[in-house]
């Protein structure tokens, strides 16, 4: 049976979540997880400008280092991001590995192996008190970036 993903909304403001990558896929998930959530540490051994730019001010914790596995200590929520797939493949083990000695669950993302998530990280879109979350499940991330476009301009023409 093909994984069925339920879409839902959850209150992520007491996870603490690791982002292992610092490239422009990184930059995107750290920029939207940091509307809803402040407790975001990087662990790259370079980063966008943007996130050098977050880290300075003060919106996230970075680490400029490879990733280890004693980098999951506490965390809830991971986003693999690295431009390397051998790297990804190995956290996604590695919370599971980790989740299970520890008898809790590590959610985990991969940005380059949708069959390896546990969720998917959808395109946001915000207004104010309003939410909308857009996936295709990886299956059309063109057609989720159109719709997402769509979405904006509503939003926008609703505000004239």
């Amino acid at each position: 049976m093909k994984n069925s993903y339920f879409p839902m909304f959850v209150d992520i403001s007491r996870f603490r979540i690791l982002v292992a990558g610092g490239g422009k896929i990184a930059e995107r998930r750290v920029k939207t997880l940091l509307k809803f959530q402040t407790d975001v540490t990087v662990i790259a051994p370079e980063v966008t400008e943007e996130l050098q730019k977050l880290a300075d001010a003060g919106k996230l914790i970075l680490h400029r280092k490879m990733y280890e596995e004693k980098d999951l200590e506490q965390m809830d929520l991971v986003f693999a991001a690295t431009d390397k797939k051998e790297v990804n493949q190995t956290i996604v083990q590695d919370c599971a590995r980790r989740g299970e000695a520890e008898q809790r669950r590590i959610l985990v993302n991969t940005a380059d192996d949708k069959d390896a998530c546990d969720f998917y990280f959808p395109a946001v879109v915000q207004e104010e008190e309003l939410v909308v979350g857009i996936n295709s499940g990886g299956a059309d991330p063109g057609r989720t970036r159109r719709v997402r476009g769509r979405i904006e301009q509503l939003f926008r023409e609703e505000t004239l």
